[in-house]
């Protein structure tokens, strides 16, 4: 049974509904599939985007004069991602993962763009997306990428590889970061929506991975790809901008799904506490249990907290670069500690595959390596304390 989170804020009615959706469908649908999809590795469950699809939940993100559920402020979408990932965490961040490839284009994108894109997503039946921005020699340095964008008249001609793209497999459209030129760095960034079907894009073999197997991430190769001038995003040199604006964005909804699997966590351990006996009494009984679980909702909270508050400066229109990397960083590694203390709760079951526990803890790793490290938060962290300092 979730325990509720107790938070001063009041949500409007139009709030309480969308979490109730979410939550309904995260223990009715998610959780109940969460391992077989996790055993499955490779195969992410189409079934399952096409029946949330059906009541709107892979729309909600999505601005509603353009077809969507209508949840622009960061705050309520960041209470639904809690709740779905609270039915199972990579499950959750596929059924909303449009809502990333739509960030470029409402930072970006003209209005003609914005209506046939964004149209597309929030049909009935939306097609799968994703964004492509890893390479295999660029990471954490978003502003080395060498995928080139040469243009030709009026098209682009793309030349490159992409590496860890989520969704890979199964997106029908992806938005493409490339650069116009290397020396340029972040300036010659530039975005493009490149469809699944054009001449030169191949798709690699699903990755195998340690967790959050919900979502199938693989390589797309990009030789002599001819893009049309009109599915550039923004001018040339913008791309950055809308790359960064996304992660500010995505990484305060990382934290709030590594939230979501904390509490997850937290839940199973204290039911496990109640009925489990050791010494002739439940081990909750015992001081060391007890304190464990303590902290484990101690960081539950405080995860919850530092989330919301960046979503909420998010809504208000400021600068929360510092705020969402504070998230991500406190969210990401407080959902590791608490899923490994749940196994410890758990004892020798926590380390069987009897009880989704393990699977908890190898899912919450991703939390701190995606959308930059746990180091990279921290150097962004450090750099805007010495902004402040001068």
């Amino acid at each position: 049974m979730a325990r509720p989170i107790r938070d001063p804020r009041e949500l409007t009615d139009e709030q309480t509904e969308f979490i109730r959706l979410a939550r309904d469908f995260a223990q009715r649908e998610i959780r109940p599939r969460a391992e077989e999809v996790s055993e499955a590795d490779t195969e992410s469950p189409l079934d399952l985007w096409k029946s949330a699809s059906q009541i709107g939940i892979s729309q909600l993100m999505l601005p509603e004069e353009y077809g969507g559920g209508g949840i622009t402020d960061l705050v309520t979408q960041t209470l639904v991602q809690q709740e779905l990932a609270y039915g199972d965490i990579s499950i959750g961040a596929f059924l909303t993962s449009n809502g990333f490839f739509s960030a470029p284009i409402e930072a970006l994108g003209s209005e003609e763009q914005k209506k046939h894109w964004l149209g597309l997503l929030c049909s009935d039946t939306p097609p799968i997306t994703a964004l492509a921005t890893t390479e295999p020699g660029t990471g954490s340095d978003a502003a080395s990428l060498q995928t080139r964008a040469r243009r030709e008249g009026d098209h682009y001609v793309l030349n490159g590889q992409k590496t860890w793209i989520s969704n890979a497999p199964y997106a029908e459209y992806f938005i493409v970061f490339a650069t116009v030129d290397p020396t340029l760095r972040s300036r010659g960034i530039t975005a493009f929506v490149v469809p699944r079907d054009t001449d030169g894009l191949e798709i690699g073999k699903p990755m195998r991975k340690m967790g959050q197997r919900g979502i199938v991430n693989a390589e797309v190769f990009l030789d002599n790809v001819r893009v049309p001038v009109e599915n550039r995003l923004g001018e040339e040199g913008q791309g950055f901008y809308g790359m960064m604006g996304t992660f500010d964005a995505s990484r305060i909804l990382i934290a709030a799904s590594a939230t979501g699997l904390a509490r997850a966590a937290l839940d199973a351990s204290i039911e496990y506490a109640q009925t489990r006996e050791q010494f002739g009494t439940p081990i909750i009984n015992h001081q060391a249990v007890a304190f464990r679980l303590a902290d484990m909702a101690t960081r539950v909270d405080i995860s919850h907290l530092v989330t919301m508050r960046a979503a909420g400066l998010y809504d208000q229109g400021l600068t929360v670069t510092e705020e969402a990397a504070t998230a991500k960083l406190v969210a990401s590694e407080n959902a590791s500690w608490v899923t490994s203390a749940a196994i410890a709760t758990h004892g020798g079951w926590g380390y069987s595959r009897e009880f989704p526990v393990e699977r908890w803890m190898r899912d919450a790793k991703l939390e701190e390596i995606e959308e930059g490290t746990s180091d990279i938060q921290r150097l962004i962290i450090s750099r805007s304390l010495a902004r402040g300092a001068k």
